[in-house]
């Protein structure tokens, strides 16, 4: 395939997007009163969508976050990795995708982020998981509300029994979460606000799922009872233990930033350009 700017990628991605536009919008109404979400396959030709997975990074080029709360590998510094993945990043971040977004989900004047705070790559090899949480409220600045959470997903061939599947739990993480499968060439949209909890199931084969991701965000919450908050972390329902131990990171997590308003440190995860 001929090489492609951000800008014919952008018109692509528009134009399918654009094409299910109808089904795209009673699919979020109808999500929208637990976790507003929506996903399209076959979002690029397929040709282009394998050469974004052919040149994904080795997760020993990335950074990798290993916790209690997660376990992933993750990078926002674009130009160390293939432009090609700069180039789809910066796709969805034109203004008409931006907008289009924004009219599906009936959220004006939204706004992309091309720091890529929390956005850019990441990896999930085997092993590797995220409990259930809720994003961070703002973006780095705590200026604006981080409102949806973009992710497409361009690892060929996954299968379901592999793992690394989105899970959403419009009903909090002590009830059954919906599984949105991580599959190739999908992108999935979805809501973020103080009930917006999901997470990603562990991968269970020796295959890495390799994901793009944007975040978009607003002057305004999406919802009247959002309030400021740092990433909140729970235990997957059975794992009580580690529930109680996750709740008290949060707590203490959040007291520092009532302390210390923009964090006790930079966040790494930001493109230095």
């Amino acid at each position: 395939m001929e090489a492609l700017s951000s800008s014919d990628i952008s018109k692509l991605i528009y134009d399918k997007i654009n094409s299910e536009k109808g089904h795209l919008i009673s699919c979020y109404n109808s999500t929208k009163s637990g976790i507003g979400y929506f996903y399209i396959d076959d979002l690029l030709p397929e040709e282009l969508a394998k050469q974004c997975y052919d040149v994904f990074p080795d997760s020993s080029e990335m950074r990798e976050l290993k916790s209690l709360r997660e376990y992933k590998h993750v990078s926002a510094q674009m130009n160390q990795h293939n432009p090609l993945l700069e180039k789809v990043i910066y796709a969805f971040q034109e203004k008409n995708i931006v907008e289009l977004i924004g009219e599906i989900c009936s959220a004006p004047s939204l706004f992309a982020d091309d720091s890529l705070y929390a956005g850019g790559i990441s990896l999930m090899a085997q092993n590797n998981f995220l409990h259930p949480h809720l994003d961070n409220s703002h973006d780095a600045e705590r200026e604006r509300w981080r409102v949806f959470n973009l992710l497409y997903y361009v690892t060929l061939g996954w299968e379901t029994g592999f793992g690394g599947h989105l899970e959403l739990w419009p009903n909090g993480p002590k009830k059954e979460p919906l599984v949105v499968e991580s599959k190739f060439n999908r992108l999935v949209v979805m809501a973020t606000h103080d009930t917006s909890w999901h997470s990603v199931n562990k991968v269970t084969v020796d295959k890495s799922r390799c994901c793009i991701s944007n975040y978009f965000f607003s002057d305004t919450p999406l919802k009247t009872t959002d309030k400021f908050h740092v990433t909140k972390f729970k235990g997957r329902p059975e794992n009580k233990f580690t529930n109680i131990v996750l709740d008290v990171d949060s707590n203490l997590r959040m007291m520092l930033r009532k302390l210390f308003k923009k964090g006790v440190r930079k966040n790494p995860h930001i493109y230095k350009k």
